[in-house]
Formats: C-alpha cells, sequence, structure tokens
C-alpha cells in the first residue's frame, strides 16, 4: 500500500475513537481514554494491570496499536475492559 493510500484511508479515522463489536454482536464506539486489561508482561506493563489507553494509532502495515503513557504498543496485547 501506498503512502497515498493509506492517508486517503486514515483521513476517515480518529486517534481517540475505537470501534468494537462486542461478544454479542453490538456494535460500541469508545472514547479514549479507555480501560484495557494486560494479557501478558510487554514493556514495562506487567500481566493482570489495568491500564488506559490514550490514542489508538495505526502502523503503516494497518496493524492497530494503542498509545498508553506516550508509549506504543501492538493491541493484541491488551483485552479491553467494558463497564
Amino acid at each position: 500500500m501506498s503512502d497515498e493510500e493509506l492517508a486517503e484511508i486514515l483521513k476517515y479515522s480518529s486517534s481517540v475513537e475505537l470501534y468494537i463489536v462486542t461478544w454479542n454482536n453490538i456494535l460500541k464506539l469508545l472514547y479514549c481514554p479507555f480501560e484495557v486489561l494486560v494479557m501478558h508482561d510487554v514493556g514495562v506493563l506487567i500481566r493482570g494491570q489495568k491500564v488506559m489507553v490514550d490514542e489508538v494509532k495505526v502502523t503503516h502495515d494497518l496493524q492497530t496499536v494503542y498509545i498508553i503513557k506516550n508509549v506504543a504498543y501492538y493491541y493484541y496485547h491488551f483485552e479491553i475492559v467494558l463497564e
């Protein structure tokens, strides 16, 4: 994917919003900051710890990245905590 194609796709996204589909197929819009559970030790984060996601970004390969305390982590290290 070229930089121009990526820019075209990302112009419709927001770094402070994330759409998710719940276990019972309900579409929800989350606004940052939202809470996630650390699934295994990664960086300075410890398994079982609950942290807040400040922003949601996308890599050039279209992988979702959470910004937590100004550090980027791939989404698959976390589980979203819903109220």
